[in-house]
């Protein structure tokens, strides 16, 4: 049963979805999971009489046909795709819609790697780019190049600083001017929220983050709606060859069989943390949708399940209390990435954002991120309140 066919026989069970899209038992054997297929190659039936469609790994995998019917069926699209990195899926989603000469829109607080890869990779290919807030309209639609613009790259929540864009608007804004609006989702999940129902072209995850969801696997994928674009992408995964292994992609469909009762669990760690963050004398500013003083709480109510895991926040005491924080705690680890089980605390502007300083999409020196796990919510607070109290006075 093809992505669409499925999404439309379950409308309204995400979870049936992930659970069982792409993944009927067994023909042969009866097991209930996925099979990893470790073969590089496989047997034709005579020339071009191909079991499947597979002939080589790198152009098709069962494991991966899998996942990429699963992740395709999550985000109510027509084709998925998988990478070996979230990166990968971000770079040949660019090339499939760019050309020398061409325009993108980014967001002004737009991950550091998106932002190296078009600033320092795409730029010596001629693609020019600008950084403008996504939740001002008119300020991205005067960003906007009449027939230069190709695509506007949106990131809701956006990382670090989780500033909430209105989809919908979005898509009005770039499709008037005939370009495409691809969505990272990868902070919501297709759980949280589908931007391809709402008038995105194009959706972008870190399939490491929230869809694996226990930091032991770095993968990427695109989900789109046009078939025709997504023909383009499938020549350009093939061509390229950035395609994640078997053992990779089966460790992101077992991920993302929990993701909706992970993602209950995060967001509810996550509103007990942002609030306890809110109250607490050593912070300046609390960073995050759910809060009803958020900018985007509004817009955010309107387009998420929920308000997802990651919280950001800024202390009165500036950098230095910053990095004293990150050595501070013990259940938060110190460490980069997100949306894993565990709960983990950083510092961007030394670590996920270094490839920022000094630009215009740098961000504050005194603020720290964290990706509020699953382990007991009282523990979480009593880690973080432990490590805010114990603060040296002008730190």
């Amino acid at each position: 049963m093809h992505a669409k066919e499925f999404a439309e026989e379950f409308a309204d069970g995400f979870e049936t979805i992930a659970i069982h899209a792409g993944q009927e038992p067994d023909p042969g054997t009866g097991a209930v999971v996925a099979p990893i297929h470790l073969s590089s190659t496989f047997a034709q039936d005579g020339v071009g009489g191909l079991r499947g469609g597979f002939e080589y790994a790198r152009s098709g995998n069962p494991t991966r046909a899998a996942l990429e019917t699963c992740l395709a069926a999550l985000e109510r699209g027509q084709v998925g795709l998988a990478f070996s990195a979230g990166m990968a899926a971000t770079d040949t989603l660019l090339r499939a819609v760019c050309r020398p000469g061409d325009h993108v829109i980014i967001p002004a607080d737009a991950y550091g790697g998106t932002y190296r890869l078009i600033a320092r990779v795409l730029a010596e290919w001629g693609v020019e780019h600008t950084s403008v807030d996504l939740t001002d309209l008119d300020a991205t639609r005067a960003a906007v190049r009449p027939g230069v613009t190709r695509l506007v790259w949106c990131e809701t929540p956006t990382n670090p600083l989780l500033s909430v864009a209105d989809i919908a608007a979005l898509a009005s804004v770039a499709h008037d001017a005939g370009a495409l609006l691809a969505v990272d989702n990868t902070f919501a999940s297709p759980y949280l929220q589908q931007p391809l129902t709402l008038g995105a072209d194009a959706v972008v995850h870190s399939t490491t983050k929230y869809l694996g969801g226990h930091s032991d696997v770095v993968g990427g994928a695109v989900v789109v709606s046009d078939p025709e674009l997504g023909t383009r992408l499938r020549f350009l995964q093939n061509a390229a060859g950035a395609v994640p292994g078997p053992f990779d992609c089966w460790l992101v469909l077992r991920g993302i069989k929990t993701l909706s009762v992970r993602m209950d669990r995060n967001c509810a760690n996550a509103r007990l943390i942002a609030t306890l963050l809110a109250a607490h004398p050593a912070v300046a500013t609390v960073y995050y949708p759910g809060l009803p003083s958020h900018a985007g709480y509004g817009i955010a109510a309107k387009q998420m399940r929920d308000f997802g895991g990651m919280v950001s926040f800024t202390l009165r005491d500036g950098p230095r209390a910053a990095i004293e924080l990150c050595a501070r705690t013990r259940l938060f680890t110190l460490a980069e990435s997100l949306g894993g089980v565990e709960s983990l605390i950083e510092h961007p502007a030394s670590m996920t954002h270094a490839s920022v300083v000094d630009s215009p999409l740098a961000v504050p020196a005194e603020l720290v991120r964290l990706s509020v796990g699953i382990e007991s919510a009282d523990d979480l607070a009593a880690d973080l309140q432990r490590a805010l109290d114990g603060l040296s006075p002008g730190a």
